[in-house]
Protein backbone atom coordinates (compact mmCIF):
# COMPACT_ATOMS: atom_id res chain seq x y z
CA UNK A 1 0.00 0.00 0.00
CA UNK A 2 1.06 3.24 -1.19
CA UNK A 3 1.02 6.44 1.24
CA UNK A 4 -0.50 9.98 -0.10
CA UNK A 5 1.11 12.78 -0.58
CA UNK A 6 -0.84 15.98 -1.62
CA UNK A 7 1.01 19.26 -3.50
CA UNK A 8 -0.46 22.66 -2.41
CA UNK A 9 -2.41 22.90 -5.16
CA UNK A 10 -4.38 19.33 -4.74
CA UNK A 11 -4.12 20.17 -1.15
CA UNK A 12 -6.27 23.86 -2.17
CA UNK A 13 -8.86 22.05 -4.42
CA UNK A 14 -9.82 19.68 -1.87
CA UNK A 15 -10.39 22.22 0.55
CA UNK A 16 -13.11 24.28 -1.57
CA UNK A 17 -14.33 21.14 -3.31
CA UNK A 18 -18.28 20.66 -2.53
CA UNK A 19 -19.26 18.00 -0.41
CA UNK A 20 -20.15 15.46 -2.95
CA UNK A 21 -17.54 15.95 -5.36
CA UNK A 22 -14.68 15.66 -2.44
CA UNK A 23 -16.59 12.56 -1.88
CA UNK A 24 -15.87 11.17 -4.96
CA UNK A 25 -12.31 12.54 -5.42
CA UNK A 26 -11.44 11.07 -2.11
CA UNK A 27 -12.87 7.57 -3.12
CA UNK A 28 -10.49 7.75 -6.19
CA UNK A 29 -7.47 9.16 -4.21
CA UNK A 30 -7.89 6.27 -1.51
CA UNK A 31 -7.93 3.74 -4.53
CA UNK A 32 -4.26 5.28 -5.69
CA UNK A 33 -3.13 3.71 -2.37
CA UNK A 34 -3.75 0.05 -3.50
CA UNK A 35 -3.34 0.08 -7.26
CA UNK A 36 -1.31 2.94 -8.41
CA UNK A 37 -2.26 2.17 -12.22
CA UNK A 38 -6.32 1.69 -12.36
CA UNK A 39 -8.44 1.25 -15.24
CA UNK A 40 -8.51 4.32 -17.41
CA UNK A 41 -5.23 5.93 -16.23
CA UNK A 42 -3.03 7.49 -19.15
CA UNK A 43 0.30 9.18 -18.75
CA UNK A 44 0.48 13.36 -19.36
CA UNK A 45 2.95 14.31 -22.04
CA UNK A 46 5.28 17.37 -21.48
CA UNK A 47 5.69 17.01 -18.07
CA UNK A 48 9.53 16.80 -16.27
CA UNK A 49 8.63 14.32 -14.16
CA UNK A 50 6.70 11.00 -15.08
CA UNK A 51 2.71 12.27 -14.52
CA UNK A 52 -0.68 10.16 -14.87
CA UNK A 53 -4.06 11.19 -14.52
CA UNK A 54 -7.31 9.60 -13.97
CA UNK A 55 -10.28 11.14 -14.45
CA UNK A 56 -13.63 11.72 -12.18
CA UNK A 57 -16.29 12.99 -14.17
CA UNK A 58 -15.32 16.46 -15.68
CA UNK A 59 -12.28 16.54 -13.24
CA UNK A 60 -8.48 14.67 -13.90
CA UNK A 61 -6.03 13.87 -10.70
CA UNK A 62 -2.61 14.15 -11.44
CA UNK A 63 -0.12 12.06 -9.58
CA UNK A 64 3.18 10.49 -9.68
CA UNK A 65 4.58 7.58 -8.64
CA UNK A 66 7.82 7.52 -6.59
CA UNK A 67 8.30 3.70 -5.63
CA UNK A 68 11.77 4.84 -3.72
CA UNK A 69 9.51 6.55 -1.29
CA UNK A 70 6.59 4.01 -1.83
CA UNK A 71 4.48 7.16 -2.24
CA UNK A 72 1.88 8.59 -4.87
CA UNK A 73 2.38 12.72 -5.04
CA UNK A 74 -0.80 13.93 -6.08
CA UNK A 75 0.41 17.49 -7.68
CA UNK A 76 -2.62 18.99 -9.40
CA UNK A 77 -6.99 18.42 -9.29
CA UNK A 78 -8.58 20.27 -11.83
CA UNK A 79 -11.35 20.67 -14.25
CA UNK A 80 -10.44 19.00 -18.07
CA UNK A 81 -9.54 21.62 -19.99
CA UNK A 82 -7.32 23.65 -17.25
CA UNK A 83 -6.11 20.64 -16.05
CA UNK A 84 -3.43 20.21 -18.93
CA UNK A 85 -1.92 23.70 -19.13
Amino acid sequence: MFKIALGSAAQKFLNKAEKQLYGRLRGKIKELAIDTFPHGCKRVVNRKEKTFRIRVGDYRILYAVFYEKNEVYISEIEKRPKAYD
